[in-house]
């Protein structure tokens, strides 16, 4: 049955050819873009000329405050603090799909769609509904994906999960999209040319505190001019001279202190994860064993997840893993379904 579609448009030719294949569908499409306040996430005049384009309707919905409260406030504060954030995750959490998704419920329409690169499906046996990962590997954005509930997931449509990326380019192209050769966007989309560390200076430089930079057997090698410039597993931009490579191995907020060490002292065998989420399962009830990713672009690590209490898991990897950064996703998949994650404490 033809249903009435509301699709988040960014500008961008993924959301833009969502609308599109949408539309030649049969379903009733709308398109909706975000007004966020750092004004460069969602190419509002884009979106708007391609539902010119199709005909469709356009509606704009402003979430500044809500965006600069819930996203760019806790990534300024979670730097501070000597973690490293996702604000894309949060951001499709709480901006996304939460107020989106209501906003469509509340407007009479049966589904929201996206441009991400993942797929939705439900088990027969369970009825439960799955987050899958996209079938384009280099595109798969299942990781960003992970806290969505059961009923979200009931109400959320992901039609490029099953296409690639070079398909969908083509076939903009053909359709004569005015978004078909818009390039990628940026990896922090309110974070301008992806420097971090500007974006701190320019807007949180009271966070910027200085400290040591040390060894990890306490040798004071250095000062720095903020925790919030460094992340874990970090070896540019250091600040200090050596003969050999050397990477950030813990960040001490309660100092104020940056440790530095060699490559194997990045290496972790274990982790512990809070504010979880499944999708699989309830909850975690037992050991499990996984594979998990503890960035977007690192590679898939064997491991066995058990709980660690009420609202924490522990991860124990099968063989030690290098970069583990308190503040970032660990997403666990069981082939190609997304079991739940967490964010990485410890």
């Amino acid at each position: 049955m033809n249903k009435r579609i509301l699709v988040a448009m960014s500008g961008g030719v993924d959301s833009s050819f969502t609308a599109a294949l949408l539309l030649q569908q049969g379903h009733k499409v709308e398109g909706v873009s975000l007004k966020l306040s750092a004004g460069v996430c969602c190419d509002i005049a884009s979106a708007q000329a391609v539902c010119a384009h199709l005909g469709i309707s356009h509606r704009i919905i402003d979430m500044q405050r809500e965006f600069e409260r819930s996203v760019v406030n806790n990534f300024i504060g979670e730097y501070s603090a000597g973690r490293t954030p996702n604000p894309c995750i949060r951001c499709n959490d709480i901006i996304k799909f939460q107020s989106l998704l209501a906003h469509a419920r509340d407007n009479g329409f049966d589904f929201l769609a996206t441009g991400h690169y993942a797929r939705v499906e439900q088990d027969r046996a369970t009825s439960r509904y799955l987050l899958k990962t996209g079938i384009d590997t280099g595109k798969d954005q299942s990781y960003f994906l992970y806290r969505l509930t059961q009923d979200q997931l009931a109400r959320v449509l992901f039609p490029l999960g099953r296409m690639h990326k070079r398909e969908v380019r083509e076939r903009s192209r053909q359709q004569k999209l005015p978004a078909a050769e818009r390039p990628e966007s940026q990896e922090i989309c309110f974070v301008p040319d992806n420097d971090y560390r500007a974006f701190l200076k320019e807007h949180a430089p009271d966070v910027l505190k200085r400290g040591e930079i040390t060894m990890t057997d306490g040798t004071v090698v250095g000062k720095h001019k903020g925790i919030a410039f460094f992340t874990v597993g970090q070896r540019r931009k250091l600040g200090v001279a050596a003969g050999e490579r050397l990477y950030v191995t813990r960040i001490e907020p309660e100092t104020g202190r940056v440790v530095l060490g060699k490559v194997a002292d990045l290496q972790k065998s274990e982790l512990l994860v809070s504010d979880l989420n499944f999708i699989t399962c309830d909850a975690l009830s037992s050991s499990l064993p996984v594979e998990v990713k503890i960035r977007y672009r690192s590679p898939f690590e064997p491991a066995v997840i058990e709980p660690a209490g009420p609202v924490r898991a522990h991860v124990q990897f099968k063989q030690p893993v290098a970069g583990i950064s308190p503040g970032q996703a660990a997403v666990f998949y069981d082939n190609d379904t997304v079991v739940g994650g967490g964010t990485i404490e410890a």
